[in-house]
């Protein structure tokens, strides 16, 4: 099982965007055998220390192999709404990982 920590920030005044992108490809993780275990939006309280900034999200996910995580990518539905997340995301880091 592979884990996958997206650190989303968001442009100031676009986040209705980013979450219709998200509305619509959220769903799709299932499709692909993903499971969404977090979707947390961090406040100012929550956010000890940072040398990047608050982010809008953070999202953990888990699918079962790397291959069904690039499928979810490359899903034909998820692609025609990546322009949402393109036009509204400032950055985003993603941390692929294994359980210890």
């Amino acid at each position: 099982m592979l884990y996958y920590t997206q650190i989303i920030y968001v442009k100031e005044g676009l986040e209705d965007q980013f979450l219709r992108f998200e509305s619509h490809v959220l769903p799709l993780i299932k499709k692909y055998n993903g499971t969404l275990i977090y979707r947390v939006r961090p406040t100012d309280e929550s956010v000890i220390e940072t040398t990047m900034g608050k982010p809008y999200e953070l999202h953990f996910v888990t699918f079962p192999t790397r291959e069904d995580f690039i499928a979810y990518g490359k899903d034909p539905d998820r692609l025609q709404y990546l322009h949402l997340k393109e036009a509204s995301i400032e950055k985003a880091v993603l941390i692929e990982g294994n359980v210890l």
